[in-house]
C-alpha cells in the first residue's frame, strides 16, 4: 500500500514538473519577477522530496473543529457520525492526532476558540457578543490558563509535534473608533502573544476589526472620496504598531490574514503593514478568503511578498473550483519558504478533505 502511494506521488510529481517546465518560457517571457528577480532557467528552485515538503505543512485545527469536544454536546447527525469515525478530541489531543492522521507533519496551526478545558471555568472569561449574548472565552493570562498551556507544551514535547501559528479570533476591535474597546483588544492580543511565546509559536494572526463591510466611497465635488475608512485604518495602524513592538519582545510575529473587515481588501493589509514597518508585522494569506473570484489569485500575488511564516491553503465551498496548483505556484514564484496550514472547508469528511488538499499542495510545491 505504501509503495502504491509513493508511486502515485512520483507520477503526479513528474506530471506537475513537466507542466511547470513547459510553462517556464511563457512565465519568464511575461516579465514576472520574483522578489525583484526575473524567473530564468538558472534561477529555478531546487526540487525537494515529499518528506521535506511535509515538514512545511501544518495541521489545521479549525478544519476539523467538528471533532472537538464542545461545552454543549453536539447532536447534529453528521458531527456525531464523524466523532464515531475518528473519536472526540480536545486541543491537548491534537498533537497526537496530527502525528497519527497526517504522517510526516510536525507542525500545527491552532484556532483560539479550541483552547481550554470546559470543565474548569476559571480559565475562561465571560464575553458579550455583538448579539448581546454571553459566552465563555479562554483566558491565557489566568493561572488555570497558563497551567493548561503548560500541559499542551508537554503534549507537544512528547509527540514531537509543535505549534507554529495561532489563528486568533479573541482580540477584537483593533480598528474600532471607540478607544476603550480598541485598548481592550490590544490588551487581549498581548495576553495571547505571551501565550504564543509560552507555546513556542512563531506567529499569531489577529483580526483588524472595524466594520465587517468596508465603507464605500461617496462623490464629493464630482470625484469619489472615501473619508470614512481613514480613521479605521489609522486606528488599525496604531494598534498593530503596538502589537508588533510587543511581539518583537516576545519573539512572536503578529500577522494579518485576508479575513473580512478592513482585511477583506489586500491593499488595506499592505497599507497597515507598510505603515507599521516592522519585521514583526506581516501577512498570513489565505487561498480563498476573498469577496469575489478575481481576488483568488491576484490578491494572493499582492500579499505573498509580505509573508514569511504562514499561509493558509484552502479548499472552500464558496470557491469549490479554486486552482490549488495555481495558488501554490504563486508561493513558488515568490520563493515563499514558510509554513503552509492546510485548512479544508470543502464539505464532507474534513479529515479526508484535508488529506487530499495536503496531497495537492505537496505535489504543486517545489
Amino acid at each position: 500500500m505504501k509503495q502504491e502511494k509513493k508511486t502515485l506521488y512520483d507520477q503526479n510529481r513528474r506530471n506537475f514538473l513537466k507542466t511547470l517546465a513547459l510553462g517556464t518560457v511563457g512565465v519568464a517571457g511575461s516579465g514576472l519577477f520574483l522578489h525583484g528577480e526575473p524567473i530564468t532557467g538558472k534561477k529555478r528552485l531546487p526540487i525537494k522530496t515529499k518528506e521535506e515538503k511535509l515538514k512545511r505543512m501544518a495541521s489545521n485545527s479549525y478544519a476539523v473543529n467538528s471533532l472537538f469536544k464542545t461545552r454543549r454536546p453536539q447532536s447534529h447527525p453528521e458531527i456525531v457520525k464523524l466523532k464515531q469515525k475518528y473519536g472526540e478530541i480536545t486541543l491537548l489531543d491534537f498533537p497526537q492526532f496530527t502525528k497519527d492522521t497526517y504522517p510526516g507533519v510536525e507542525r500545527m496551526d491552532l484556532w483560539s476558540s479550541l483552547f481550554g478545558d470546559f470543565s474548569n471555568d476559571s480559565m475562561f472569561t465571560e464575553i458579550k457578543g455583538s448579539d448581546q449574548r454571553s459566552y465563555k472565552e479562554f483566558n491565557p493570562a489566568s493561572s488555570a490558563g497558563k497551567h493548561y498551556l503548560d500541559q499542551l507544551v508537554s503534549k507537544m514535547v512528547s509527540t514531537g509535534v509543535f505549534v507554529t501559528h495561532i489563528s486568533n479570533n479573541a482580540p477584537r476591535n483593533l480598528a474600532d473608533l471607540d478607544e476603550e474597546l480598541r485598548q481592550e483588544g490590544i490588551r487581549v492580543a498581548k495576553s495571547w502573544l505571551d501565550a504564543a511565546k509560552q507555546l513556542g509559536a512563531i506567529s499569531m494572526r489577529v483580526n483588524t476589526g472595524g466594520p465587517r463591510i468596508i465603507p464605500i466611497s461617496t462623490i464629493k465635488d464630482g470625484y469619489p472620496q472615501n473619508t470614512e475608512i481613514v480613521p479605521y485604518l489609522k486606528n488599525a495602524i496604531e494598534s498593530f504598531k503596538e502589537l508588533a513592538d510587543y511581539g518583537e519582545k516576545a519573539g512572536v510575529k503578529i500577522t494579518i490574514e485576508n479575513h473580512w473587515g478592513l482585511a477583506a481588501h489586500p491593499q488595506n493589509i499592505i497599507i497597515i503593514i507598510n505603515e507599521v514597518n516592522s519585521p514583526y508585522c506581516e501577512t498570513s494569506p489565505d487561498y480563498c478568503n476573498w469577496e469575489h473570484e478575481y481576488m483568488l489569485y491576484h490578491g494572493l500575488e499582492m500579499l505573498i511578498p509580505k509573508a514569511s511564516c504562514m499561509v493558509h491553503a484552502k479548499r472552500w465551498t464558496r470557491f469549490p473550483d479554486v486552482d490549488i496548483a495555481r495558488c501554490t505556484q504563486i508561493l513558488n514564484n515568490y520563493r515563499y519558504n514558510g509554513f503552509i496550514s492546510v485548512e479544508y472547508e470543502g464539505g464532507g469528511d474534513p479529515v479526508e478533505g484535508t488529506l487530499k488538499l495536503m496531497e495537492d499542495v505537496v505535489y504543486a510545491l517545489v
